[in-house]
């Protein structure tokens, strides 16, 4: 038997850890195949039987693999997506870009990435909010100095101008996210305006010789908005704010879309050039067909209208349930929190379970052991906020719904109540 090599590799990628969600969810999934029934409220996903894409982008698709339009697309996007999807965003979000201010690649991950390779020099700092969505680990593979700001619930867990304000001035970026992963809520107008003030700020301090701070802002889910809540973007408060502005978007979220691997960022021309040139030498185009096909779909107001409104339907009926559920479980005496439901897919509950006594005679200390309660107790997986970058004292979770059906909502919530009842 030959002996397993160790064999040392770089410290950057010693040091980088997987992802605790999707390790949570290949959990989940494991025993989901071995016939345990359980909920798999953890992964920010679709089950494609239930939110299926839209229809005519999935005829596209196949049009586009029958006409043989499988060879390199043009690197940085195919020109008449770009033209649809600047189409696409004035209509939708009156935003005003051309073509030549938009990069195309395989999703919002390598977008992300080539924002911080592109505008971060390594050992410069990048500002981010704890809990949000992998930017601990983008920074540490940018060789990024990372600037953690820990947010709270009486803000519904966004940064405020006040908590950036102290680091900016040796910045190089500040990464945000709105509707927010993990939490689902938004920054307000005031909460951006202010955010941007100080963005504004520090750059005429900086004048036209030192590299300005930039803001890369992750509105993969801006379309996804719910009871009355708005969805508020930098440039239209600040106008100003597009030289510095990096926007990030795409269709794997309210196109329910997240396996046809298409986004786009918008930014300033000489920006997009470079990131163009990054995504290029990483290969992380997106895949031709799926180009052709979307820029088709972009063009059909009444499809991507209807299917837009659909979505946030079906959505915000799952989110609004799971909430009243919660909330009827709080009413009761259970030691739960939760934030009303304004964006995305996802609902953030707390629960108070910390010194409480299982069935087995252990005591419940953190979040992971919570965690494992929920899962073998509830029979439903939620993504605990540490896996987001906060303190594994925080007790707060995920929901996701995007995998749930409407009639399974009632037993997700009688199984909550059956495992809380088990405590003492």
């Amino acid at each position: 038997m030959e002996k397993e090599l160790n064999l040392k590799v770089s410290d950057m990628a010693e040091n980088l850890i997987f992802s605790e969600i999707v390790k949570l969810a290949n959990e989940l999934n494991e025993k989901i195949r071995n016939g345990e029934k359980v909920f798999n409220l953890t992964i920010g996903d679709f089950n494609s039987h239930i939110f299926p894409i839209p229809k005519l982008l999935e005829e596209e698709i196949i049009k586009a693999y029958q006409r043989h339009d499988t060879n390199y697309p043009i690197a940085g996007g195919m020109p008449e997506l770009k033209k649809a999807i600047s189409t696409f965003i004035q209509r939708k979000e009156d935003l005003h870009y051309s073509p030549d201010e938009i990069t195309v690649a395989s999703g919002a991950r390598p977008l992300i990435f080539s924002t911080f390779s592109t505008l971060v020099n390594p050992g410069e700092n990048v500002i981010y909010p704890v809990p949000s969505w992998n930017n601990n680990h983008y920074a540490h593979i940018s060789f990024a100095e990372h600037i953690v700001i820990e947010t709270f619930p009486e803000n519904n867990f966004m940064p405020t101008a006040s908590d950036i304000k102290p680091f900016i001035k040796d910045t190089a970026l500040i990464s945000l996210c709105s509707p927010l992963n993990p939490t689902g809520t938004v920054l307000t107008y005031d909460m951006m305006k202010e955010i941007c003030e100080v963005i504004l700020e520090e750059n005429d301090r900086r004048g036209d010789d030192e590299k300005p701070v930039y803001l890369m802002f992750d509105q993969i889910y801006w379309a996804l908005t719910y009871n009355g809540v708005e969805h508020v973007s930098p440039v239209h408060v600040y106008p100003e704010m597009k030289n510095y502005t990096v926007y990030v978007d795409g269709i794997s979220k309210y196109f329910a879309a997240t396996g046809v691997r298409l986004g786009w960022s918008l930014a300033p021309a000489s920006i997009t050039d470079r990131m163009k040139t990054f995504i290029a030498h990483m290969g992380a185009w997106a895949p031709k067909p799926e180009q052709i096909a979307t820029s088709h779909f972009l063009k059909n107001d009444e499809a991507v209208d209807g299917y837009l409104d659909n979505l946030k339907d079906e959505v915000s009926y799952r989110l609004n349930k799971f909430y009243e559920g919660l909330l009827s479980l709080k009413a009761k005496g259970y030691p739960i929190e939760v934030i009303p439901p304004q964006a995305a897919i996802y609902l953030t509950v707390k629960f108070d379970l910390n010194g409480r006594i299982k069935p087995d005679g252990n005591i419940i200390n953190d979040s992971h052991d919570i965690t494992r309660y929920l899962i073998n107790e509830a029979k439903m997986g939620l993504v605990p906020f540490y896996a987001f970058g906060t303190s594994e004292a925080s007790h707060w979770f995920r929901l996701s719904v995007g995998t749930v059906k409407k009639d399974e909502i009632n037993d997700v919530i009688k199984n909550l109540e059956t495992a809380l009842k088990k405590l003492t």
